[in-house]
């Protein structure tokens, strides 16, 4: 295809959805749909509409590009700068983990625990501001607090809650419960922190190429950081409080022993969509 021939929606998408297979792509109807969406600044509505619309020069050559940079691999967020979580479109960037849809289900069970007790939230590892600001939304009537030790992750996150006009959020950045304020408790901690064994040959695939490494490899095969949030966190929850993680699918046994060896009581493990272990949880009682 060359830029000076008049090419419509419904070709493009179907020589892109044939290039994406080629090169690997897990979803490439999806992603075609995506960048074009991204590029044309139309809803993928309009595509089932008009697919006999054809693309400007200018369109097209800014089509051929996204697509050349998702041929190689990277990720369609990126590309685009933002992905949906909870129905909250984030903007997204290199800097920060990717919001998936695995990641939906600790906020689910979030919602259940927190209701037990009154306070605050905490998220840790916020990145996106997605969990945060998830929770957020549901919970008015929270402040809700998010910390990275990543300075263009917690900008992001700050930029989110404007860009979604989301008001009791507040993000500090640093190392875990470094930055919060001395004597505050919380009703919820919160956390997808690094659960990835550096030796995981996971980390060479898909999109998890391009995302940071620190926010997705923990020494101790995965649960050092789990290790260190469950034991600093009962100096900041509220007696009753819960501490909750997203982790490994193989791991949710490792993790309630974590719990467990920290004393936290009423400790289990929560499946997500596809029937994997991904969120183990356990209430401090004092």
């Amino acid at each position: 295809m060359t830029a000076s021939v008049k090419h419509t929606i419904a070709e493009l998408l179907k020589s892109a959805t044939d290039a994406l297979t080629v090169s690997g792509s897990p979803s490439p109807s999806v992603d075609a749909t995506a960048l074009l969406s991204h590029v044309l600044q139309k809803p993928r509505s309009y595509f089932l509409t008009w697919p006999e619309k054809t693309l400007t020069s200018e369109q097209y050559d800014a089509f051929s590009k996204v697509l050349e940079r998702r041929t190689h691999g990277e990720p369609v967020a990126y590309i685009t700068g933002e992905r949906e979580f909870w129905s909250l479109n984030l903007s997204v960037s290199p800097s920060t983990l990717i919001p998936r849809p695995d990641t939906e289900r600790l906020v689910e069970v979030a919602l259940e625990k927190v209701n037990d007790c009154d306070g605050a939230v905490l998220d840790l590892g916020t990145g996106t501001g997605a969990i945060a600001l998830a929770l957020a939304s549901e919970l008015p009537d929270r402040e809700v607090f998010g910390v990275d030790i990543r300075e263009e992750a917690t900008v992001l996150a700050q930029n989110n809650a404007a860009k979604l006009n989301i008001r009791n959020t507040t993000f500090w950045q640093g190392s875990w419960f470094e930055p919060v304020i001395t004597g505050m408790k919380f009703a919820l901690v919160i956390s997808n922190p690094p659960y990835i064994d550096g030796d995981d040959p996971h980390l060479k695939e898909g999109d998890v190429r391009f995302e940071p490494s620190s926010a997705l490899v923990a020494d101790e095969h995965g649960l050092a950081d789990i290790r260190t949030i469950s034991g600093q966190a009962r100096d900041y929850l509220e007696i009753n409080g819960w501490l909750l993680f997203e982790h490994g699918y193989k791991q949710g046994e490792q993790v309630r022993a974590i719990l467990s060896l920290f004393g936290y009581d009423e400790i289990a493990t929560e499946q997500d969509y596809s029937g994997n272990d991904r969120v183990t949880f356990g209430r401090y009682t004092g």
